[in-house]
């Protein structure tokens, strides 16, 4: 891949995080000094912090896009800010992690809570649910009111994702409704525990599900991909963790295995949850 880049000048890439994941892990021999900057557009899965900081180094460019199937996508984009080429790689990152501002042809983007439809805090720490209206949105369900209504009350097209905003505007994506781990009465984000992972030198790739337990509900459950070459043990992924999360958010199982993925690399979480009844 590195020789397409490289010898035919590519200077724009679209793709989900596994393929930066694929860019990165590659071969030393593979690699090759790109002569140029290569912009890189990224949707589907919020991509980790640690991973776009290791793309800035290998000299792409990446810019974040987010939109759904109801809306003319990408409807949000992270618009880069020149002043923010100053700030220290670490923050850049956490900069570039977030989905950004709406499109001009989107006319509204919000994070509210769904049941009061209240805007939340613009603290980037409350959390609510991502919605949108607008001439690019979707009208509706082919022959599903209930569904159609159910996505639309309140006058909002609900996204089904849970995201903060910043004070400058910015969203950030936390989690899907249906992926948050709820254990022992606290939230927990799948995003958060995976991007903690994604810091881990040996680790290539990681998905996190709620497993069922007896006692918390649920607890969380990773699934990792290592490295070529590289080994990590449960324990010190765990004790890595507890160095970058709070306690309650540290899985309690991790499982070694290729994590299905979509044709077009996207992680398919649901048969994860299926995996987790035998992990």
């Amino acid at each position: 891949m590195y020789d397409a880049i490289a010898d035919h000048k590519v200077t724009h890439l679209c793709g989900a995080p596994i393929v930066m994941a694929t860019l990165l892990n590659a071969p030393e021999a593979e690699k090759k000094p790109l002569p140029h900057t290569v912009e890189f557009f990224t949707a589907a899965a919020p991509p980790p912090e640690a991973v776009l900081a290791a793309m800035k180094a290998a000299g792409f460019n990446v810019t974040h896009l987010y939109g759904l199937t109801e809306c003319y996508g990408p409807a949000v984009v992270n618009d880069w800010h020149k002043e923010w080429d100053a700030l220290p790689l670490p923050e850049q990152a956490a900069k570039k992690a977030r989905q950004g501002v709406r499109y001009s042809a989107l006319e509204a983007l919000d994070v509210r809570d769904p049941d009061t439809m209240v805007p939340v805090a613009r603290d980037g720490a409350t959390m609510g649910e991502v919605m949108m209206r607008g001439n690019v949105v979707m009208k509706g369900y082919l022959r599903n009111r209930p569904s159609t209504d159910a996505a639309f009350r309140g006058g909002w097209f609900h996204t089904g994702d849970l995201g903060v905003m910043y004070p400058d505007g910015y969203i950030q994506l936390k989690d899907r409704y249906k992926d948050i781990i709820i254990s022992g009465g606290e939230n927990i984000s799948s995003i958060e525990v995976e991007d903690a992972l994604y810091k881990h030198p040996a680790v290539m790739a990681v998905a996190v599900v709620a497993k069922q337990d007896d006692k918390w509900g649920e607890t969380p459950c990773a699934f990792v991909e290592l490295k070529d070459g590289a080994t990590a043990s449960a324990d010190e992924l765990t004790q890595w963790c507890k160095t970058h999360l709070a306690g309650y958010k540290v899985p309690r199982h991790f499982v070694f295995a290729e994590i299905p993925k979509t044709s077009t690399g996207k992680i398919q979480k649901f048969k994860l949850r299926e995996m987790t009844k035998g992990a």
